[in-house]
């Protein structure tokens, strides 16, 4: 096995034992044991993961391996036989996510988007967008209703983790933005998770 496909290997392994440990029980409590943990919390949870997987991927995955020439990153990498971009990586895992059915979704927003489907979707979110743009470090959060369904929203700001990032964004075509530069709050995170009745 070459050492690229190893550290590929190796980077979803990575994603894959942290999600499990997060998700996974330390030890098993007697059944009369009740543990609560704030909503806020759960989604600070949900969140750190998720920015946790994105930025390995991004740093340990396909920049080297692009680095290297082993495999390209492409837009249509379904089509080309490619790796897919960082942002595709994280809309693809919510929606692999949102299809299991347990009230937990997450995806990206954004006041330039590059595909016009990532757009604020609510009130809240169009808050959140606006509040992460100038208060980066403080996630927006609030409670939000779909029909007759209430989900607990979290907005955190997403930002150009590598030069890549801020590259990518402002040399695509459907860019409404092309000033990005390293850090910049590129858009956000939301994180949702749907409450009891």
């Amino acid at each position: 096995m070459t050492s690229s496909k190893k550290l590929l290997w190796g980077a979803i392994l990575g994603c894959a034992i942290g999600g499990a440990t997060v998700l996974w029980p330390a030890r098993a409590l007697p059944e009369t044991t009740s543990i609560t943990i704030p909503i806020e919390t759960v989604v600070d949870y949900i969140h750190a993961v998720i920015a946790a997987d994105r930025e390995v991927y991004t740093k340990h995955a396909m920049e080297r391996m692009q680095m290297k020439g082993v495999v390209a990153v492409a837009e249509k990498y379904e089509e080309k036989n490619t790796l897919p971009l960082p942002a595709q990586f994280l809309l693809e895992s919510g929606r692999h996510l949102g299809k299991m059915g347990i009230g937990v979704q997450y995806r990206l927003i954004s006041s330039w988007p590059i595909n016009k489907r990532n757009i604020a979707a609510n009130a809240l979110e169009n808050i959140g967008l606006g509040h992460v743009v100038t208060e980066p470090d403080r996630p927006y959060k609030g409670v939000t209703k779909v029909g007759d369904t209430r989900y607990f929203e979290a907005i955190y700001a997403d930002r150009a983790v590598t030069p890549s990032c801020a590259g990518c964004h402002n040399a695509h075509p459907n860019s409404p933005r092309r000033d990005f530069k390293l850090n910049d709050v590129i858009g956000a995170i939301v994180v949702s998770v749907q409450l009891d009745q």
